[in-house]
């Protein structure tokens, strides 16, 4: 492999780990309170989360730029206020995956949360457990075989990731220009079929360990639920 390769690659992990961790915290709330609430708007909610998924990434890459641009309002308040700069930028990148990654997250810890049994709460409720000391004590510790596929799911997505990336952030040399943008400018470059073989296969790699980590997490949770 090429520098310029590796600096893809590199890259496209610093992009997915950060988008991951950003996110996760997030994701864990929002799928507590889908998994454990019932309020009006909540089917509202749940369609707005999973709506990326359905989405083309190419739309969402658009929303990102005409709200959070150097021009748009919230972009230029951003930028003016506390000089952030997310657009043409790698941390505006990860915040494309984050975003389209977001629902894979959602979707497992939910599942895991789900799994657990209610019974389990109301008795630490009745030995005197606060929330916040169930959700630390027993929700979080029995999810966490959810909260890891779905993490280590939207970490894959996130290398994957392109439409969304290059409407948001163009397809800047050692700055956003991810594994699949390597693997687009090769294509597109005279002679640059081998790269765009060599990054095609080390994607496909990524891709196919990240999905087996997944289904190894995701075993431990159909455990918990006895199915």
């Amino acid at each position: 492999m090429t520098d310029m390769e590796i600096e893809a690659l590199m890259l496209s992990l610093r992009i997915a780990l950060v988008a991951v961790g950003g996110a996760l915290p997030f994701a864990v709330l929002i799928a507590w309170v889908l998994a454990r609430t019932h309020f009006p708007g909540r089917v509202l909610l749940d369609g707005l989360v999973h709506l990326p998924l359905v989405l083309p990434p190419v739309v969402m890459g658009y929303l990102l730029l005409v709200s959070l641009g150097t021009k748009a309002p919230v972009g230029g308040w951003l930028l003016d206020t506390f000089g952030i700069r997310l657009v043409f930028s790698w941390t505006g990148a990860a915040l494309a995956a984050a975003i389209v990654s977001f629902p894979f997250q959602v979707r497992a810890i939910r599942l895991a949360m789900e799994a657990i049994d209610p019974g389990l709460d109301a008795a630490a409720r009745t030995l005197g457990a606060g929330p916040i000391d169930r959700f630390c004590s027993i929700t979080l510790p029995l999810a966490l075989p959810g909260i890891i596929a779905g993490a280590i799911t939207a970490f894959a997505a996130s290398l994957g990731e392109f439409g969304a990336i290059i409407t948001f952030v163009s397809n800047i040399p050692g700055e956003t220009r991810t594994l699949p943008l390597a693997i687009y400018t090769a294509i597109q470059s005279p002679g640059g079929e081998a790269a765009a073989a060599r990054l095609a296969g080390l994607a496909i790699l990524l891709a196919l360990a990240g999905l087996i980590l997944s289904e190894m997490a995701a075993r431990r949770v159909r455990s918990i639920s006895g199915s």
